[in-house]
């Protein structure tokens, strides 16, 4: 019998900071940290870990992930070598702003000149870069095969799995969105419904093609019947997407964009991802001197949320993809003054994040960290956007296709405007954190617009106010939304949100899902610790 329906806001249940002495893994969802560990203790290391992590949470927090999505990572090396990779594909080839346009006020019959980009269907499935990415990440920088890292993930399609809470939660989405027999048939119990909390689960579609990318390699998924599969799905739709789009895909490594914070060296993802918002809210935080202010004082929360609307002023003017648009150096020592200057002891009244519609406000994704006592930590991500994506999934393969190109702006003197191969800006921003010489953390706190905000209040936690792991993720949060409002959890102090009702804020209480999912873990000087987000059904495992 199912458990009775869970209290999701109460915060009753005390966590700690977990302690290990070989490897640690921490994510949303305990089955999945779990194959992390396996790999772990099977020999391979943190990379092989995150492999396996990310690939079980697509089967247990299915919700929130695909092999239908994008990945990314943000790294260092035993060796000492900070990275990053980018596995996220872009708009079709055929997807022209004009074509997308005319199909889309077809569809809607409406003028082709007053249409915005879908949420949801064929036009919004960029290409996926999960399973090249995770495929990358083995080779380059793991020690065992795609076919380890996958199989803890095949055993719970297949055989089954209860699930968890907040993940209950979040599967009533599906029964609204998915439409088609083979997309309701693959995620809803009988076609029909979401799993309640407890309910054991099988995803055999989902199943069987992890085991065929197993076999065969990521190629089956972009050159072979899975990728078929996936251009058959979009095109009868009326969407573009190609066998070219697919087949040309390739996972990138790039070099991190850094900025130090109060002695803190942070490592973020460059453009088209939002990295440059959480860095510059930062800059402009330690300009402000936010972190010397007493942690319950009004003026604290004051400060750093200034700091973080005007980072978002500017990146979600200019964040796009590097390839089609110049961007501005938005982390110039000059240029931070200037801005910070426009801070006062009231709230400034333009939010105006810039992005169309504010598509990726309250996105779902899945983050992992992981690290191994050879000195390797790694921060992944994984999504497929909003839920469950596009509402499309691929024929008989399970895999539920990204709505990512719902960030684009079908506006042409948008800096994000649609082109064909451009990627969307992207919410995903895993990050590393240098505490010391030997002193090294993977971060991130995922949930859409809430990822730089939750970056910065983190890191302010644990550097300004000398937090653990585990508290600095336990304290209220706050948030800034696309209208202007500042949010904060219920838990907020009252005669604090108050306080800042009186500095200007338009302050609102929203539930706790909506502050964002985080997970850390840290090595330092040999020791590795690791916390996780209390807002989900999380764990940190470790041995």
């Amino acid at each position: 019998m199912p458990d009775a329906d869970p209290d999701l806001d109460r915060f009753t249940s005390r966590r700690s900071t977990v302690y290990a002495p070989n490897g640690i893994v921490a994510t949303s969802q305990p089955l999945a940290a779990e194959a992390g560990i396996e790999l772990l203790r099977s020999g391979g290391n943190a990379f092989d870990a995150a492999v396996a992590t990310a690939a079980a949470l697509n089967v247990v927090e299915p919700t929130s992930t695909g092999l239908g999505g994008d990945v990314f990572a943000l790294y260092r090396t035993a060796d000492g070598d900070v990275g990053a990779m980018r596995s996220c594909g872009g708009a079709p080839g055929e997807a022209t702003l004009e074509r997308v346009r005319d199909a889309v006020a077809t569809e809607r019959d409406a003028d082709p000149e007053d249409v915005t980009m879908p949420k949801t269907g064929p036009h919004t499935v960029t290409v996926p870069g999960t399973a090249r990415g995770w495929e990358a990440t083995v080779e380059e920088l793991g020690r065992g095969t795609l076919a380890d890292a996958l199989d803890p993930a095949i055993r719970y399609a297949t055989e089954g799995y209860p699930v968890s809470e907040v993940i209950a939660d979040a599967w009533a989405h599906g029964e609204e969105l998915f439409e088609d027999a083979n997309a309701r048939e693959a995620y809803l119990v009988d076609g029909e419904r979401a799993p309640e909390v407890g309910e054991t689960v099988r995803l055999p579609e989902l199943g069987e093609t992890m085991e065929r990318i197993a076999e065969d390699g990521a190629d089956v998924v972009y050159e072979g019947p899975i990728g078929e599969q996936i251009v058959d799905a979009v095109r009868s739709k009326g969407g573009f997407l190609s066998a070219s789009d697919l087949a040309a895909f390739e996972p990138e490594f790039v070099e991190p964009v850094s900025a130090t914070y109060r002695g803190t060296e942070v490592y973020e993802l460059p453009p088209n991802n939002q990295g440059l918002i959480a860095l510059e809210a930062l800059k402009l935080a330690e300009e402000l001197r936010a972190g010397d202010e007493p942690y319950d004082a009004p003026e604290r929360v004051h400060k750093f949320a200034e700091a973080t609307k005007l980072a978002f002023h500017d990146g979600h003017r200019y964040v796009t993809d590097p390839e089609y648009e110049s961007i501005p150096p938005l982390l110039d020592d000059d240029y931070v003054r200037e801005r910070a200057d426009e801070v006062g002891r009231e709230a400034l009244d333009d939010v105006s994040f810039g992005a169309p519609r504010g598509a990726g406000e309250d996105a779902d994704t899945v983050l992992l960290t992981a690290a191994d006592d050879e000195g390797n930590v790694v921060s992944y991500i994984n999504s497929r956007f909003a839920g469950f994506g596009s509402g499309i999934v691929a024929g008989d393969t399970g895999i539920a296709l990204q709505n990512r190109g719902w960030s684009f702006s079908l506006d042409p003197d948008h800096p994000n405007r649609l082109e064909p191969g451009k990627r969307p800006f992207h919410t995903l921003i895993p990050a590393l954190a240098q505490f010391g010489d030997d002193d090294w953390a993977a971060f991130g706190v995922m949930g859409g617009y809430m990822q730089p905000q939750g970056h910065v209040q983190v890191l302010s936690n644990l550097v300004d106010y000398g937090m653990g792991l585990q508290r600095a993720l336990d304290e209220p949060r706050w948030r800034y939304r696309e209208d202007g409002q500042l949010a904060v959890e219920g838990r907020f102090d009252g005669n604090l949100a108050t306080k800042l009702v009186r500095k200007g804020h338009d302050v609102t209480v929203l539930e706790p899902a909506t502050f964002g999912g985080a997970q850390i873990v840290r090595n330092r000087e040999g020791t590795l610790s690791g916390a996780t987000e209390p807002r989900k059904d999380g764990t940190v495992a470790g041995y």
